[in-house]
């Protein structure tokens, strides 16, 4: 009885973290920093040629109290302690990326730059690439200037300034949240 339940509790983190997609799967990495930014278990989609765009979830986590079915002894038990639940997003949080702020003019100066970095990298490793991720990349970054203000920023766990920036947005539901990833800035890692 005691290992049926065990099992039922992993089953229930299994679902609410999407843990299963995470077997067999690709992890896409930034390649300046290695920083994970993103998987293929969230059917990310190929836009402009340049950016993998994946819609988001808002998640409750933290105070996980999994009933395993033993009794608790009576120095353990709860009174009226705050639950330390918390709505993350998914993406931002299995990911654990860090939201940075922008203004439109450091924002530039910031792509401007990590632009040249990639057109250099791909010079280097595909260069047949690197005239579809300069139109299209110019193509993207018109449509983000354009409604700057809907957007919000996220860095790699590392925090590295000089690696990708993941963009965060919204669907045009207003409810759904979409993060992008440059194609170009990515290494695909299998699992």
């Amino acid at each position: 009885m005691i290992i049926y339940q065990i099992l039922s509790a992993f089953h229930q983190i299994f679902q609410q973290y999407n843990v299963k997609k995470y077997w067999l799967t690709s992890f896409k990495q930034d390649i300046f920093s290695n920083d994970e930014l993103l998987s293929d278990s969230y059917e990310p989609k190929l836009v402009d040629g340049v950016v993998y765009e994946a819609d988001c979830a808002n998640i409750v986590v933290g105070d996980d109290n999994i009933d395993i079915g033993a009794n608790p002894s009576a120095e353990d038990a709860e009174e009226g302690v705050d639950s330390s639940k918390e709505t993350v997003n998914n993406i931002v949080y299995n990911f654990r990326l860090q939201q940075t702020a922008f203004d439109k003019k450091s924002f530039l100066v910031y792509i401007k730059d990590y632009m040249k970095r990639v057109e250099k990298y791909l010079q280097e490793k595909n260069p047949d690439e690197v005239d579809t991720f300069k139109k299209g990349a110019a193509t993207y970054v018109k449509k983000v200037i354009g409604s700057f203000k809907d957007w919000e920023f996220f860095t790699g766990e590392s925090m590295d300034p000089d690696a990708m920036i993941v963009l965060m947005n919204y669907r045009e539901d207003g409810t759904t949240p979409y993060v992008c990833v440059w194609k170009h800035g990515i290494s695909e890692n299998k699992v």
